[in-house]
């Protein structure tokens, strides 16, 4: 392993003493919420020391002993240091060069943030209220269970040892290799040591859980692990994580370097799912469902997060970042791994095309000038967890994307293979990748890659028929300072339409003559990661011949044409005479942007043009709903069905469409709700104020029969036009719902049309509650909603002064671009008020 004699940054560890091997001993008591253990860590001396220092927080440490061959040296009491969340242990004797073990007792409490070991609990289908301990380390809260070296670049080995009490099961990374009978009923289980590996990937898991049957895939046993009575659930999630390490093992011709897979359905868990070798942690909503009643966007975001996790087994777990700066490295390259083994899992889906929606959030918040890098130096642990958003997610995958279908993908395929084998059991830089790309290709990749990965933003590109130009993209000047780039190399694929072939451009300068034939495309595939600009003449050639596109181009397309009217740069009415032709396509991406134009219109509405808005959702939606009706036909497309769910949603809430409404407010009441048009189906009811529907959305997320449903119905209030159904949900998220839920929930009761403003006024009574209470890592999620306040100028300054003069702890950078966001589309909503009546009727004439 590769070892700095010092890193420059304060909150990193000496290097001249460092693990290899931990051997862990620990046992939670469930009733009491506390634990105790024991570490013995193996340790390999560079230079004679007469201290030792690791990572301990929240932890109550007792001396320690060194052992030295046959000597056993006891250490002072332990010196703690806050700001770096240390503990010193200073020795008598000093520690010679060579071998040596540091043995330590401690004990700590269970907590109820969702970090470090924590306690969570679950009702089974009986009513009884079950207790578990459970584990999340990353970014850096492995240091709150047991002391640690918690930091990505000093890999070991663990073994584990979890004492458990009468009628507990117990699950870490690694294969179960005894199980010994204590006093009191309780039980030792013990685990094989694992490969070396980073200390946020270690994981413990405790309570009354049950498993699926083992299925064997190339020698290795798969089961998902869940509260008691969920075994039903289980099937789908077997099914994906089978293909995904078949796909996997394929694809980077190594084999899985775990002895198992666990998937476990963790009830309380602020993030989606956590990679940790062996014993992938889930959200419940991501791992248990029943497919027949499911839509086909749960189905797949379930699909999508088992594949993203099992690819970091590779990415991440065999191969890890060096440092936090590098995460992208993990999270963008599973984010891509995820769409790509989806792909290949169920083609008939085309995630490549949906991932549009995804990479239109990573361009909006990259569009503002408070936007970052993808890799930037990261110092503290707090700098760690904010680089956990959009950039670091959706902008690397889709740069990642971009580069690969640039250089081919089998050729990036083979760049990615000689990466893994180079740096297998190893730490890794962003360089790394690059180079060994670079060797795969043999194009300047690290050139090309530095310009997307160190600078902010992204370029608009331009074409005039004859000249391909690049400029940044930024939504309003700057009046300050600005994180967005100059200049990029821009790795292109332009095509004719008509023709299939496509043609590679690499963009190094400020322009570029780019000889074509016809009409010509500038992002054929859909793939790079930057909007386009094309003369006039030429834009209305590319409209007039929408069927020559692909699915993915037609919705980067309509993206880059919402863009633009985002940008003052077109009109409303250019985004509304493209959607004309749509009507005969099941393509919910580009449609699903002409519904989200269409809903921040009606944030600014009148009343006058409030009805007309109705009338201009039923000339675009009715001729879809006419083609689909409520129900699926035998044949018909994947798509058509969250399209058809699409159109009624907008038809029986912004159309006020009677027969629609009346249709959907009859399946609400006989609990016909489930599919693709669930969600529909509940927004709409909810939408018309019945009395007690409220209510009945309560009896039926408390009795869900699974994640997915009691989801939907957690959420069903932001669809209200109560204010008194909106603000007591706003109470429950205080209450008994969740706290992984309840930041998210609170999030969406901010974009109410009717209760929004009183929803932020009673946030801004609570805040300092609202910190304390939910997890650290979802407080900016809890704040997103804001971005629909477009309608109310001095409201959206009210917030930005409080959110300034109130910083969240983690999440700050967040923050200030959600509120970026939040003022391009109050300056949108200015320039397309005044005349907003003009068009709409316009677009009816």
């Amino acid at each position: 392993m590769r070892r700095n004699p010092t890193f420059d940054n304060p909150y990193r560890l000496a290097t001249a003493i460092v693990p290899t091997a931990y051997r862990l001993r620990i046992e939670p008591d469930l009733d009491s919420a506390t634990f105790a253990g024991r570490v013995e860590i193996d340790l390999d001396v560079s230079e004679a020391a007469t201290s030792v220092s690791l990572n301990a927080l929240d932890l109550e440490v007792d001396a320690g002993v060194v052992r030295v061959g046959d000597r056993q040296i006891s250490t002072s009491e332990p010196r703690f240091d806050a700001e770096f969340e240390t503990v010193t242990f200073d020795v008598a004797e000093e520690i010679p060069t060579g071998t040596a073990t540091l043995v330590i007792a401690f004990r700590g409490v269970l907590n109820d943030q969702l970090q470090g070991f924590y306690r969570s609990t679950y009702q089974d289908a009986e009513g009884v209220t079950h207790t578990i301990a459970t584990t999340q380390f990353e970014a850096t809260d492995a240091r709150r269970a047991f002391p640690c070296w918690d930091d990505p670049a000093f890999k070991a080995t663990f073994e584990v040892t979890l004492v458990v009490g009468e009628g507990l099961n117990a699950y870490s990374n690694s294969a179960e290799v005894s199980r010994v009978d204590l006093d009191q009923g309780r039980r030792e289980v013990r685990f094989a040591p694992t490969m070396v590996m980073s200390t946020y990937l270690v994981a413990f898991i405790v309570g009354p859980f049950e498993a699926s049957p083992v299925t064997t895939v190339a020698g290795v046993p798969v089961r998902v692990i869940y509260p008691k009575g969920k075994g039903h659930l289980t099937g789908y999630a077997v099914e994906a994580a089978v293909h995904a390490l078949e796909f996997f093992t394929e694809y980077f011709d190594r084999p899985y370097p775990g002895d198992k897979v666990d998937l476990v359905a963790v009830p309380d868990f602020a993030a989606g799912a956590m990679e940790n070798l062996g014993c992938v942690t889930f959200r419940e909503e991501y791992l248990l469902i029943d497919p027949a009643h499911a839509s086909q966007r749960e189905r797949e975001n379930l699909v999508l997060v088992v594949n993203h996790e099992l690819a970091h087994m590779w990415f991440g777990d065999l191969v890890t970042m060096e440092w936090w700066e590098g995460i992208w490295l993990n999270e963008a390259f599973a984010t891509f791994m995820e769409s790509i083994c989806t792909d290949h899992f169920k083609p008939e889906w085309k995630k490549w095309v949906s991932f549009t929606v995804a990479r239109d959030r990573a361009f909006t918040v990259d569009s503002q000038h408070s936007t970052r890098p993808i890799e930037y130096r990261v110092v503290s642990p707090n700098e760690c967890r904010g680089m956990f958003d959009v950039l670091t997610y959706e902008k690397g995958c889709s740069v990642l994307r971009m580069l690969e279908q640039y250089l081919g993908e089998d050729v990036f395929r083979d760049g990615v293979r000689l990466y893994l084998s180079r740096h297998a059991y190893d730490n890794a830089v962003t360089a790394d990748l690059w180079s060994a790309l670079e060797a795969a290709s043999g194009e300047p990749v690290g050139e090309i890659m530095d310009t997307w990965i160190l600078q902010g933003g992204f370029p608009l590109l331009s074409y005039d028929g004859v000249t391909l130009a690049q400029s940044p993209f930024f939504f309003r000047e700057s009046d300050g300072e600005s994180n967005i780039g100059a200049s990029w190399r821009v790795p292109a694929l332009t095509r004719s339409l008509g023709e299939n072939d496509r043609q590679r451009v690499l963009l190094e300068g400020e322009r570029v003559a780019l000889a074509t034939r016809g009409v010509s495309l500038i992002n054929a595939g859909g793939a790079g990661f930057y909007r386009t600009a094309y003369a006039s003449a030429h834009l209305a050639q590319i409209a007039a011949r929408l069927g020559d596109l692909d699915e993915a181009e037609r919705a980067v397309l309509f993206s880059d044409t919402w863009a633009a009217n985002l940008l003052g740069r077109s009109s409303l009415a250019d985004l509304l005479a493209l959607a004309r032709g749509l009507t005969h396509l099941d393509e919910p991406t580009p449609w699903g942007i002409v519904a989200r134009a269409l809903g921040l219109v009606d944030r600014i509405a009148d009343d006058a043009a409030r009805d007309l808005l109705a009338r201009v959702v039923e000339a675009l939606f009715s001729p879809v709903y006419v083609r689909l009706g409520w129900d699926p036909v035998p044949g018909e497309s994947t798509q058509a069905g969250e399209l058809r769910a699409l159109t009624l949603r907008a038809l029986g809430t912004i159309g006020r469409d009677a027969s629609i409404v009346e249709e959907a407010t009859a399946r609400f009441d006989a609990g016909q709700v489930s599919g693709d048009l669930a969600d529909a189906i509940v927004a709409i009811t909810l939408h018309q104020n019945r009395a007690g529907d409220a209510a009945t959305c309560e009896e039926r997320r408390t009795s869900a029969a699974t994640p997915q449903e009691e989801q939907r119905y957690l959420f069903a209030p932001v669809s209200s036009r109560d204010p008194d159904v909106v603000l007591k949900a706003f109470e429950g998220a205080f209450g008994d719902v969740r706290t992984q839920d309840a930041p998210y929930l609170i999030g969406g009761l901010l974009t109410n049309l009717v209760a929004g403003r009183d929803v932020w006024s009673r946030l801004v009574a609570r805040w300092d509650e609202a910190l304390e209470r939910f997890p650290e890592s979802s407080h900016a999620r809890m704040v997103a909603g804001v971005e629909s306040f477009v309608g109310d100028p001095a409201l959206v300054s009210s917030v930005r002064a409080f959110l300034e003069l109130h910083p969240v702890p983690t999440g700050q950078r967040q923050v200030a671009q959600i509120l970026d966001v939040t003022d391009v589309n109050v300056a949108w909503a200015e320039r397309t008020r005044p005349d907003l009546a003009g068009t709409l009727s316009a677009f009816l004439a």
